[in-house]
């Protein structure tokens, strides 16, 4: 174990919080840890988890009290993500719903959409998704092909998504579908759409390098009708709203991206110190301490600027430039802390039975979604 942590002191969070992380790390440790192996060999979550998870107020903690939520704020959201992502715990999509899908209703729904929602997806009883990602659309989400065209008092969807997070279990998705079709970013609309209607369909639950317990699925939409109601905002507003929550998203994935690197150095430490090799503990070897100090003083510069966003989103104040700068920054550290604890763990850590390598290769697509690190260092530089 190492002799401290590799966090500064964290003033953000209360003593409220702090009670809140040790419930939300018993009820990882209870509820899921033990199941995780057998839900990345059947590639899917049961719905039953989040159900529990609703029942612990782990799920939508933002929502307020007049729609059965928590009323929590931003913090207790993170400590959920941290806590999952120390336990190396990557199948519940629960941030999915609780940062990403939550606030396009709390921002943008009616209030019909919000009490029909929300309350719901506070409990778990139903689980949701985003569906961005098409076959021949990622970052450019202005090129999206899906359509919802008027025809009277409904919406007619028609397209294709994959990649999309939560899709096999997912009960409702947020869709984002040209209403215009002939427009570019004013063209956009994003819709609810329930995935019980006919002409919905899913794909197969696609089999990934990482994230083996999540589950991640093509969505089809064939003439899917729905009523003009599910509309969630304004019509051709979706660009707009688009752009609006990604600080939010990509600072999530920032946040999953520090406590995966802080439990990597924690397991590496514990690994090295008990590993001996040549008659010597791994961790005795001049190179090894001089990796992991560099490590640790990397992942504690990086927590230092997450914690300083958490700060400026707590007050309404992240910009995109700082969240493609957080996103960037974090996930690209990810990637070389993880690869650096994999080669201190040597063949082990290409085990699957190891959690370095479980999380090694979650990792990778952090780079990936939420605005690969091309996207990020494009949109940074327009700033220069």
């Amino acid at each position: 174990m190492m002799k401290d942590s590799p966090m500064l002191p964290r003033p953000l969070f209360t003593p409220e919080h702090t009670l809140f992380r040790e419930s939300v790390r018993r009820f990882i440790a209870q509820e899921i840890v033990p199941h995780h192996p057998k839900w990345e060999k059947q590639g899917i979550v049961p719905r039953d988890i989040w159900t529990k998870a609703g029942d612990q107020g782990l799920l939508c903690c933002t929502v307020p009290e007049k729609y059965s939520g928590p009323s929590g704020d931003f913090l207790h959201s993170a400590i959920v993500i941290e806590e999952l992502a120390r336990a190396g715990a990557s199948g519940p999509g629960f941030s999915l719903q609780t940062d990403i899908v939550t606030p396009y209703i709390l921002h943008y729904g009616s209030e019909e959409q919000k009490k029909t929602w929300l309350p719901r997806m506070v409990s778990g009883d139903i689980i949701t998704a985003i569906a961005m990602t098409e076959p021949g659309t990622g970052s450019d989400l202005q090129s999206v092909k899906t359509s919802a065209l008027m025809s009277g008092n409904e919406l007619e969807i028609s397209g294709q998504k994959t990649f999309i997070t939560n899709g096999h279990n997912a009960d409702l998705v947020i869709v984002v579908a040209k209403t215009e079709p002939d427009q570019g970013a004013s063209g956009i609309s994003l819709v609810l759409v329930e995935t019980d209607r006919e002409g919905f369909s899913r794909g197969r639950n696609l089999e990934k390098t990482g994230l083996k317990a999540q589950d991640t699925s093509e969505l089809f939409f064939d003439n899917v009708r729905v009523p003009r109601t599910n509309l969630l905002g304004e019509e051709g507003g979706g660009f707009k709203q688009l752009m609006q929550e990604l600080p939010q998203e990509r600072l999530v994935i920032a946040i999953g991206a520090v406590a995966s690197c802080e439990a990597a150095l924690e397991w590496t430490v514990t690994y090295t110190q008990e590993r001996k090799a040549f008659g010597k503990s791994v961790s005795d070897f001049q190179n090894t301490r001089f990796k992991l100090a560099e490590i640790k003083t990397d992942v504690t510069a990086a927590r230092a600027f997450l914690d300083r966003c958490l700060e400026l989103h707590m007050k309404g104040s992240l910009d995109a430039t700082t969240g493609a700068m957080i996103k960037l920054w974090t996930t690209e550290l990810q990637g070389r802390v993880l690869d650096e604890c994999v080669q201190l763990h040597g063949g082990y850590g290409y085990m699957w039975e190891y959690p370095i390598a479980r999380a090694w290769a979650d990792a990778r697509i952090q780079r990936i979604y939420g605005g690969t690190s091309e996207i990020m260092k494009e949109l940074i530089s327009r700033t220069l």
